[in-house]
């Protein structure tokens, strides 16, 4: 096996996030190779303030996120992106995942391309946005808004999610008040709004993402050449839970009934699971 397969072979290996993450890095690395050769690739792909500019490259709504200011960016995103895909892919479906993250990105566009030009004198006309932090700020306030109560390890101590999502929204209102790089931190309370609409949707038995979802695997469907075949169709077993009898499963502690449950949506996704299963993970987590 050469170095190339070898490659293939660890990439394929990476969860769905980590694969965004490789992706990340991979661009950043082009970027910085050929930025001397080419100094205005680089405005082809980031968002930017102007609208009319934005529809002459519709594209970079998407763009964007894949692209960074620096390393340091980089790192905070890419790390903050890995930590938070070990928790949310322990309790959806990877597509899940990947439709609140691009989701994230395309609100928090939205949302510097509003500011900028609904309130030119705050948000600057001529300046542009990148970075993946929207999409990074929607799955942290997905989870925030899905299980708030959920205890983080902070070094000695443990933190509830919801704590950090307020500290670090909070943050982010500061610096638009203070004009520290107020068109980034706008697009990141897009993601920020993003997150929390789809948690209480998601509640509610509302997968907002569907539909997006769709419309992705349709355009990546434009650039594949084999047709990929088609999922099975999961029936769900009505009368049970993750599987079991309702009787077998009462009997279970806590713990086991929440294993019971995500080794279902390993196997089937989060779409299977039944309005009774839903509302018993939904409390678990609090």
């Amino acid at each position: 096996m050469n170095q190339i397969d070898q490659l293939k072979y660890k990439y394929a290996r990476l969860n769905v996030l980590e694969k965004i993450i490789a992706i990340n890095v991979i661009v950043f690395i082009v970027f910085l190779l050929l930025n001397k050769l080419v100094p205005t690739l680089l405005i082809w792909f980031r968002l930017p303030a102007d609208f009319y500019a934005f529809l002459y490259k519709p594209w970079t709504i998407i763009t964007y996120g894949f692209l960074h200011s620096g390393l340091i960016h980089l790192l905070f995103n890419m790390v903050g992106l890995y930590f938070l895909g070990q928790i949310i892919l322990n309790l959806f479906n990877p597509k899940m995942a990947l439709n609140i993250y691009f989701m994230g990105i395309v609100f928090g566009g939205l949302a510097f391309l509003f500011g900028s030009n609904v309130l030119p004198n705050i948000f600057p006309i001529n300046s542009y946005v990148v970075g993946a932090s929207a999409g990074v700020y929607a799955i942290l306030i997905f989870l925030c808004a899905y299980m708030p109560d959920k205890d983080i390890r902070f070094f000695t101590f443990n933190l509830k999610l919801w704590w950090i999502g307020v500290a670090l929204v909070g943050l982010e209102i500061l610096g638009i008040i203070n004009g520290s790089n107020p068109g980034g931190r706008l697009a990141h309370l897009g993601g920020v709004v993003l997150g929390f609409v789809y948690a209480k949707q998601l509640t509610k038995g509302q997968d907002i993402g569907k539909g997006f979802g769709r419309f992705m695997d349709w355009i990546a469907n434009l650039f594949k050449v084999n047709t990929t075949p088609k999922m099975k169709t999961v029936h769900k077993q009505k009368g049970k839970v993750a599987g079991y009898k309702k009787e077998e499963f009462n009997q279970f502690n806590n713990q086991k009934k929440v294993d019971t449950i995500l080794d279902k949506i390993s196997k089937s996704g989060y779409d299977s699971l039944s309005k009774e299963e839903k509302e018993f993970l939904f409390k678990a987590g609090k």
